[in-house]
């Protein structure tokens, strides 16, 4: 079970994001966001989005830095990754 982080590279609100997720459970994923003071509106479907600022800590509180492309694959293979076509409530 582990927590995952890719590089803050989404732009939003003047500054980057990076995404949090979980390979194992939603579980795991709330409860290490909650331990390290993520708000619950940071919360989408199948993953948490922190600002750049909140990378460092993160990582030093304990999720894995991954590239992006390994955190989709790490999400799709635990079961948990929502799609597109789900958020769009068309699947």
């Amino acid at each position: 079970m582990t927590v995952l982080i890719d590089q803050p590279m989404w732009p939003a609100h003047n500054t980057l994001w990076s995404h949090l997720v979980s390979d194992a459970s939603l579980e795991e994923l709330h409860d290490f966001a909650a331990r390290c003071g993520i708000p619950a509106r940071g919360f989408d479907r199948d993953h948490y989005d922190v600002p750049a600022e909140r990378y460092d800590a993160l990582v030093a509180a304990g999720a894995v830095p991954v590239s992006n492309r390994e955190l989709v694959l790490r999400l799709r293979s635990s079961g948990l990754r929502v799609s597109q076509a789900e958020r769009r409530g068309t699947a």
